[in-house]
């Protein structure tokens, strides 16, 4: 099983790309009105001529206790408003994000596949899982930073959910990471947890960045794109290194 830190990588995306000149002629492609586009499953971005780029798609499943936060996640990397309240997943949710990157010296379009089970549906139905997980290129496991218990259940997800001959890229999210300063959950612990399983912690605010004026309350896109842009580059770039591994080109 392949397991990649960035230690190993380097620096192969350029994480400040989408706010250059070049990188912004890429997002007006996933951008409508300020806003960040919804794509359906047949539909892709439109690109002018000039502008054509390689793509590469992944699947990638979420896993964690309910209510840690997966469908809010979801929400927030799509760029639409991140529900208020707490709902179980009645069963299985998919939703897909373009994403451009420049890795190294190539321009990427990334198509994340999120695929959304919840927790009591995936007890009660077995074909759930093995759906989830047929042709998977990653898993998240989440955690809250306000639910110490999913924090100390992360081990029991991986175990349960993956088996170590899985080649499989594992990446643990934080979610919450707005409510910090209330967490039991140490920054010494979060490390000693990279260290010990190998798998990076990524971070997520799980809150809606809007514009406020008289008219109206809506979501502010390019905000909300610099919420979420380091963890879409890490996923971009901790993905394309795993399948260069694969193919011996690293």
């Amino acid at each position: 099983m392949v397991e990649s830190n960035v230690e190993e990588m380097g620096s192969l995306v350029q994480h400040d790309w989408h706010k250059t000149v070049e990188g912004k002629e890429y997002f007006n492609s996933v951008f409508r009105n300020e806003k960040r586009k919804t794509f359906g499953l047949l539909e892709r971005p439109s690109l002018s001529p000039q502008l054509n780029l390689e793509s590469v798609s992944y699947k990638i499943f979420l896993v964690g206790k309910a209510g840690v936060g997966k469908t809010a996640t979801v929400a927030k990397l799509l760029g639409v408003e991140v529900p208020s309240s707490h709902s179980e997943t009645p069963g299985i949710l998919t939703s897909i994000v373009y994403w451009p990157a420049k890795v190294a010296d190539r321009i990427l379009m990334f198509k994340f596949h999120f695929w959304d089970a919840g927790e009591q549906a995936m007890k009660k139905f077995d074909h759930i899982l093995p759906a989830c997980k047929e042709k998977i290129d990653a898993v998240l496991f989440l955690f809250s930073f306000t639910d110490r218990p999913s924090f100390e259940d992360l081990q029991n997800q991986m175990s349960k959910i993956l088996e170590p001959t899985e080649n499989v890229l594992k990446v643990v999210v934080g979610t919450k990471y707005d409510q910090y300063n209330h967490s039991e959950i140490a920054t010494r612990e979060l490390r000693d947890f990279e260290h010990r399983y190998k798998v990076p912690i990524l971070k997520i605010k799980n809150v809606n960045r809007v514009h406020l004026n008289d008219a109206e309350r809506s979501l502010d896109g390019k905000a909300e794109l610099e919420d979420v842009a380091p963890l879409l580059n890490s996923l971009a770039e901790r993905l394309w290194y795993r399948d260069q591994v694969a193919v011996g080109l690293v």
